[in-house]
């Protein structure tokens, strides 16, 4: 179900980043680790950037990329909520971002065929002077 999202229309994406981390509810989880999937959607107007072809005028996606690859490869969590969470927190800190959509995988540890378990998750950056 798609609705539609407060601010620019315009999309900076992420797609199919791959990590090794050591998360997960169960310690063999958090001892072997697993390889976890991440795709991230940014929302800000990148007009800008459009007429300037300056960097400073967008995020850069390698600082963005370097962003999620810090907190899947070098943080633990027991749940893969808590890791988009993370995620969605360090990319609403940067400039200019108005919100982002995070999708975080992994194959589970359960017997059966299953390709992969995600959680995806929204979130929005806090407008000066909104009341909370």
């Amino acid at each position: 179900y798609n609705r539609p999202v407060p601010g620019s229309p315009d999309l900076l994406v992420l797609e199919g980043m791959s990590f090794y981390g050591y998360h997960g509810e169960t310690q063999a989880e958090r001892t072997l680790g697993n390889r976890f999937h991440v795709d991230v959607e940014i929302r800000m107007d990148l007009s800008r950037a459009g007429r300037t072809d300056d960097i400073a005028d967008t995020i850069d996606y390698t600082h963005a990329f370097a962003l999620v690859r810090a907190i899947v490869e070098d943080q633990q969590y027991s749940l893969i909520e808590a890791i988009a969470a993370r995620i969605a927190e360090a990319l609403l800190a940067e400039p200019g971002i108005g919100s982002v959509k995070i999708r975080v995988g992994k194959q589970p540890p359960i017997a059966g065929a299953i390709d992969r378990c995600s959680v995806i998750i929204e979130r929005f950056a806090v407008q000066e002077g909104a009341h909370q």
